[in-house]
């Protein structure tokens, strides 16, 4: 038997059995509808019902149509049995959210750094409006600088006109 060497890649081993395959999203889907629904007030009144029903029927039944007695071993098997499944689902149910909130996270980020270059510019260029504006003769500057001119014309009309007045 030869060892394996380390810089060549392995063989493809061939299964006499196919590998199962599944849709990991479907998978997603339904854990996430699983979880959703194992969280939900209906759920726990299911649960109590079922077991109340389950301890009832295997306490107070005629002893022949019992079919988990007592210490109701058949009964906490189930509901392991079910708690095994459920965690699982529940945390994966949980990651899928998890991936969900960091994309979200990521989108708003870059939706927040769009909206912080854009208020800058926008500031800059505010900015520059108010220093163009600032030597830009305003309405009420010229309104002053044409009454003066005004008034400085009918003094020189009176000074070379005197009998005008």
């Amino acid at each position: 038997m030869t060892t394996p060497r380390l810089d060549q890649p392995r063989e493809l081993r061939r299964n006499l059995l196919p590998r199962p395959h599944y849709d990991p999203e479907s998978f997603g889907r339904l854990s996430e509808r699983i979880a959703r629904f194992l969280g939900t007030a209906r759920f726990l009144v299911y649960m109590t019902a079922f077991v109340l029903v389950w301890i009832a029927w295997n306490a107070l039944a005629p002893a022949a149509l019992r079919w988990d007695p007592y210490p109701f071993i058949f009964l906490t098997l189930m509901l392991s049995l079910q708690a095994s499944y459920a965690a699982p689902l529940i945390l994966l149910a949980q990651n899928r959210q998890d991936d969900r909130d960091r994309v979200q996270y990521e989108q708003d980020r870059g939706r927040n750094d769009r909206t912080i270059a854009d208020t800058e510019y926008l500031t800059r260029e505010i900015a520059g409006l108010r220093l163009a504006i600032s030597e830009v003769a305003t309405r009420d500057f010229l309104r002053s600088e044409l009454q003066q001119m005004i008034k400085e014309l009918d003094g020189d009309r009176k000074e070379s006109h005197p009998t005008l007045s």
